[in-house]
Parts: C-alpha cells; structure tokens; sequence
C-alpha cells in the first residue's frame, strides 16, 4: 500500500505547479492557487504515509520524480513547452532512475 500512497503523492505533486500555472493564464487566479494549495497538502500528507515503510530517500526522489516528468509532460501536451531530443532523453534518465529505485527497494 505504502507504494499506492507514493504514486498518488507523486500525483499530487504535479497538482500545485499546473494550478500555479493556470492561475496565471485564466481569469480564475484564487481558484487554481486553491487547489494548488490542496494539491500541496494532499501530496505531503500521502507522502507522509508512504514514508512509513519506504525509506526516506527512495520515497523523497520518486515523489520528486513523479512531479517533475507528470509536469514535464503537461508542459508539452498542454503549454506548447519544447520538446526537444535532448530534453525527452533527460526525462527518460528521471524516469529509468525511478524504475531503478523501485526494482532496488
């Protein structure tokens, strides 16, 4: 279960940057930061039950890890971001860290 918590953590992680970011660019500047605010709090509280059975570092860098490729690729889809070669394969090494995280715990 610890792991489930982590991936909605991760998710939850990429929650606050998007509401950040459409707080900038729609007319609904409270709402988004509100649930930027939500995404922040339920984020840390799921990664706070994780941490109760994965250690402290694997879950810190895949909870990092998770937010930073979840909203890298909502930049792209969504906010035109550059999707160069050498940007997806720096994502690629993220993601293959996180899988050697998890095969290693």
């Amino acid at each position: 279960m610890s792991w489930f918590y982590l991936f909605l953590a991760g998710l939850f992680e990429i929650g606050w940057p998007l509401g950040f970011k459409l707080s900038q660019t729609t007319g609904q500047r409270y709402t988004w930061i509100s649930v930027a605010i939500v995404s922040m709090a339920l984020s840390g509280y799921f990664l706070w039950l994780a941490q109760r059975h994965i250690p402290i570092g694997t879950a810190y860098a895949v909870w990092t890890g998770i937010g930073a490729v979840g909203t890298f690729v909502i930049g792209i889809v969504f906010f035109n971001d550059s999707h160069s070669a050498w940007r997806i394969f720096s994502v690629f090494l993220v993601v293959a860290g996180l899988v050697g995280l998890k095969l290693s715990h």
